[in-house]
């Protein structure tokens, strides 16, 4: 048999897989609308670019409880039989091929706490990483029954938003600013497309560094994670923080805040670091925090601006407003081709 692809992502400090031919689109949460008497998984519907998709956390699906949620949460938009239907997850990760060798179906469940058998296809063992892997065919209920639920209930939207709250059910301890965020987010996703605009539309992560904003295309990002620990690497300039270990793999942890004439910043265990790659190079940037993923129309980037210093403006595409700031867009190609980011260990 074939090596299948599976879209692997985190969920209450486990690994799962689900099978990537289903996945149709990847973003952090937005604000959801409420749905009434909708089963109790269902928190809510997301206008995406004018088709209405019901969202399910995945928690509740799996019989466990509801944990707060935060703007680092993703959904995953699957496509089941012809009905898109979107998941709550925690942290998406990568897309992996599994040899079927490496998949244990005959399943022990007692060793397996606080989840429902029905929704498991097996167990797979990759690279000392433990991945469960989802089926999808009882995970997602029958398409025609969401289907008369949709019909019943998106006619009627303004109405249900009485019912419940997006906030009291998920995110009851969201500030006005993640709030903000929430609602910008689900504006920017349901926004009409014209018949080409959403290949146009160019994906960021947005992330902070030294309290501005900056921008990464997302075809460059791999992962979103927290730095467990910082190996110092000796003889190597101030901006090279050191190695970390993701998952078995050392990756060089580096401060881009140099290339951009900023004042380095003190990264420590628990920071939080964006890796990303282009053809062979791959690296850990050093960042403040990860804010968002929006989706930006070309025409809705400028200029730079006259006052930006010469030194770092090789490394820039131009800027876009955001929150009411400035947004300035990573060219990342270029940075990590810069030779101040190339470690030599042999020093």
């Amino acid at each position: 048999m074939e090596n299948k692809s599976y879209l692997v992502f985190s969920l209450d400090n486990l690994k799962y897989g689900i099978d990537a031919l289903l996945v149709q689109e990847i973003f952090y949460l937005p604000e959801l609308i409420p749905i009434v008497e909708a089963p109790n998984d269902i928190v809510g519907l997301l206008n995406l670019r004018g088709k209405i998709v019901p969202v399910m956390h995945l928690s509740l699906r799996l019989g466990n409880q509801l944990e707060q949620c935060y703007l680092t949460d993703s959904i995953i938009v699957l496509d089941y039989d012809g009905l898109q239907v979107g998941i709550i997850v925690s942290n998406v990760h990568e897309v992996k091929n599994i040899s079927p060798k490496l998949i244990e179906n005959a399943i022990d469940y007692g060793r397996i706490k606080d989840i429902n058998y029905r929704f498991l296809a097996g167990i797979a063992k990759v690279d000392s990483t433990t991945i469960l892997l989802l089926n999808h065919h009882n995970l997602l209920r029958e398409p025609e029954k969401v289907e008369a639920l949709l019909e019943e209930d998106s006619q009627n939207l303004e109405q249900s938003s009485l019912v419940n709250n997006f906030y009291t059910t998920c995110c009851p301890n969201a500030t006005t600013k993640e709030k903000t965020i929430f609602k910008e987010r689900a504006d920017n996703l349901k926004q009409l497309a014209n018949d080409n605009s959403s290949i146009e539309l160019i994906p960021l992560a947005v992330i902070g560094l030294n309290n501005e904003y900056f921008g990464i295309e997302l075809e460059f990002v791999q992962e979103f994670t927290n730095i467990p620990k910082v190996t110092p690497i000796p003889c190597c300039p101030s901006h090279i923080v050191g190695n970390m270990n993701l998952r078995g793999e050392i990756l060089t942890l580096v401060d881009i805040r140099s290339l951009l004439n900023m004042p380095l910043a003190k990264t420590s265990n628990g920071n939080k670091a964006l890796v990303v790659g282009n053809e062979d190079l791959i690296a850990g940037f050093s960042v403040d925090e990860v804010f968002d993923v929006m989706y930006l129309h070309p025409s809705a980037v400028t200029s730079l601006p006259v006052a930006v210093n010469s030194k770092d403006e090789k490394y820039l595409r131009g800027t876009v407003a955001y929150l009411g700031n400035m947004l300035t867009i990573l060219d990342l190609p270029k940075l990590l081709m810069n030779e101040l980011l190339v470690v030599n260990e042999t020093v």
